[in-house]
């Protein structure tokens, strides 16, 4: 249960009173009020702006409304005091009562706990990584692979049908540079001289591994045949092998795409003309001249007449090229065929996570997308800035076309899948991320990944200790959610629950935002709880220890408090990809 939606339906009744007692007619409909989370807690529970919103239509100055309201609210059993702030907030302080009934709800519902059904099974299609196949991914990549994937995790549960998507750019012309630096590297090995490697293609090691692949396959096969014979099938090989190491590296980070789709089937099923097709319908296209941009270079701007695209009509800054003068399509022509095929697969809304070197892309591509289907898809596009990978206090220098930098598989092989997921998750995904290679190993509370391992660990350690001593049918969470709460009544008990109970809030709000951020973020503040409650009972209040021998009543209380912390734990952990440990080793 979103606890935020349940007060509000609290407040809408109270509100219907005053209204009736005031003999004012409003509709609630067309007014929308926030309940959120004051800054300060000592300020209350929640705090409300409905007074300052509805003041107009009651014909009264806000706090002169809300002094009506705050009445109204407190006959509640289960809000103990309502105050006013400043001009007309209403803080709201919650019964106890309350909070400890959600632990209930924990056990009963269990990890299910948070799911809701705002996406009402709508389709939605989140595109993530979606890395040019030209040499192993970085990670940079791997971090929109976590945004994306986890982000995908939310939604579904949270109730839409979402289907994970990874675009193939294998029509551009960075696949023939691919193709001709394998040509290079497997004319060497067949002992042809090629003289020094022209600084155009890509210099990494992992293309010698390609081209001993080809040897292997073909021997010799391509060496004395003209350009046109060997680059097809070369780069179709170069592709399909990059694609297989692609794959693996998403594979081994617990990413596994739900379809792959092709850039060159999509021009070869004449989905771009589809394109020029309903954009002609709504005279959306026209030949014409772009003035050249401003402090950069555009490899599609041509002082001569192109077939322009009317993106401004839709917020673009500027009408954008779609063909150029030679009749070749530009890649944005292609782009927006991928999404028209989106649309026509049944998907009205999109999401894109994209590295943050494409925003410049995102108003033309939005604007596209609204011209294309008449503005009945809404395409969102999330931008993951970049990763500076440090070692040793130092930042690691990377080039993929020079071929000096760390893989993905590589760092995954070195810090583990888990730890990599959650880092990726530390910071919001506009935002630049130090990844210290060092610090992610560490055995310290600095380390969020096992300062929340730890506690998961922690817990599962209270549930072993009494199972010792109690029967286990009384420790399952069925049992558990039937004990007499009413002991718990510590303030850093009740901070815990206090944030377990957002949980379903959290995942709702990360599903309207598209922030998976904000599942770290949780976790942290809910380990940093149980921590600080572990440790004030084992090290200053033995009153606190979550097993009391001479009290059975109190501690029952406190292993439903700690059962449902794991249940919590385990579900914010499973949005997340992670695996929680039952013991650190």
């Amino acid at each position: 249960m979103n606890y935020f939606k349940f007060f509000e339906k609290f407040i809408l009744k109270a509100i219907k009173r005053v209204a009736q007692d005031s003999e004012v007619f409003i509709d609630l409909a067309m007014h929308s009020f926030s309940v959120e989370r004051p800054k300060d807690p000592k300020h209350g529970d929640i705090s409300t702006n409905v007074a300052m919103i509805l003041a107009k239509q009651f014909k009264m100055k806000p706090i002169d409304l809300a002094e009506l309201i705050v009445p109204e609210l407190v006959s509640s059993k289960y809000i103990v005091e309502a105050n006013l702030a400043g001009p007309g907030f209403i803080n709201i302080q919650i019964s106890t009562k309350f909070w400890k009934e959600r632990l209930r709800d924990i056990l009963l519902i269990n990890t299910k706990f948070g799911n809701s059904n705002i996406g009402s099974g709508r389709k939605i299609n989140v595109e993530y990584v979606s890395a040019n196949p030209t040499g192993p991914m970085h990670v940079g990549h791997g971090r929109g692979a976590v945004v994306g994937d986890v982000l995908s995790k939310v939604l579904e549960k949270s109730g839409f049908e979402v289907t994970k998507e990874y675009y193939i750019n294998d029509a551009g012309n960075q696949v023939n540079i691919l193709a001709h630096s394998v040509y290079f590297r497997y004319c060497e090995l067949n002992g042809k001289s090629m003289g020094v490697i022209p600084e155009e293609y890509y210099q990494g090691s992992y293309l010698i591994d390609l081209a001993e692949e080809l040897q292997k396959r073909d021997g010799n096969r391509w060496l004395d045949l003209t350009q046109e014979e060997w680059l097809p099938p070369i780069q179709g090989f170069a592709i399909k092998s990059m694609m297989q190491l692609i794959s693996k590296d998403l594979n081994s980070l617990g990413v596994f795409p739900d379809v792959f789709r092709s850039e060159k089937e999509i021009i070869q099923t004449g989905m771009v003309d589809a394109v020029m097709s309903t954009l002609a319908d709504q005279n959306l296209i026209y030949e014409g001249t772009l003035d050249p941009p401003k402090g950069r270079e555009n490899q599609d701007w041509e002082s001569n007449p192109q077939t322009l695209f009317l993106s401004t009509k839709y917020g673009d800054d500027i009408d954008r090229a779609i063909k150029k003068t030679d009749g070749s399509w530009t890649y944005f022509a292609s782009d927006m065929a991928y999404h028209l095929d989106k649309y026509q697969r049944g998907f009205n809304r999109m999401i894109n996570i994209w590295g943050f070197d494409h925003g410049g892309y995102v108003k033309r591509m939005t604007a596209a997308v609204s011209a294309l289907t008449r503005g009945d898809a809404m395409l969102d596009v999330k931008l993951c800035q970049l990763v500076n990978l440090i070692r040793d206090g130092q930042q690691i220098k990377m080039s993929k076309r020079s071929g000096t930098f760390l893989t993905l598989g590589e760092v995954i092989r070195e810090v583990g899948r888990d730890a990599f997921r959650f880092f990726m998750l530390t910071r919001k995904n506009d935002a630049p991320l130090d990844f210290d290679l060092t610090k992610v190993l560490e055995e310290s509370k600095d380390n969020p990944v096992y300062y929340i391992q730890y506690s998961h660990a922690r817990g599962k350690s209270v549930l072993r200790r009494a199972s010792e001593i109690f029967d286990d049918s009384k420790l399952v969470p069925e049992m558990l959610a039937e004990v007499e709460l009413d002991l718990l009544d510590d303030p850093l008990e009740i901070n815990l629950i206090k944030i377990m109970a957002s949980w379903p809030r959290v995942l709702e709000d990360t599903a309207n935002s598209h922030e998976p951020h904000r599942i770290a973020y949780f976790l942290i503040d809910m380990a940093s709880a149980f921590h600080n409650l572990w440790t004030k009972g084992a090290r200053q209040a033995a009153q606190l220890r979550f097993i009391s021998i001479e009290n059975e009543e109190l501690t029952m209380a406190r292993l439903a408090m700690v059962q449902s912390y794991l249940i919590v734990v385990a579900s914010a952990l499973e949005v997340m990809g992670i695996t929680p440990l039952n013991e650190m080793r």
